[in-house]
């Protein structure tokens, strides 16, 4: 199993959900904000706390804790 070294839970931090490196700022906010901010650069401008490897971490965490499954889409 991958080890997340930046990626903590805590249940006195916003209800144990995953945040980055135990501060106030979940793995899904991030994931949440690189759809804002798709340039790191940028969004790092608007959360300087991050660093790259935050990032990196975050995304390859909401990866590997996607579920397989099929979800079928209407087409038009």
């Amino acid at each position: 199993m991958k080890k997340f070294d930046r990626i903590t839970s805590n249940p006195a931090i916003l209800g144990g959900q995953p945040t980055i490196r135990g501060m106030r700022l979940t793995v899904r906010r991030v994931v949440e904000a690189l759809v804002l901010y798709p340039n790191w650069d940028d969004l790092r401008v608007e959360y300087p706390e991050l660093e790259p490897e935050d990032i990196r971490q975050a995304l390859e965490f909401a990866a590997s804790n996607l579920d397989d499954k099929i979800i079928p889409f209407e087409t038009a």
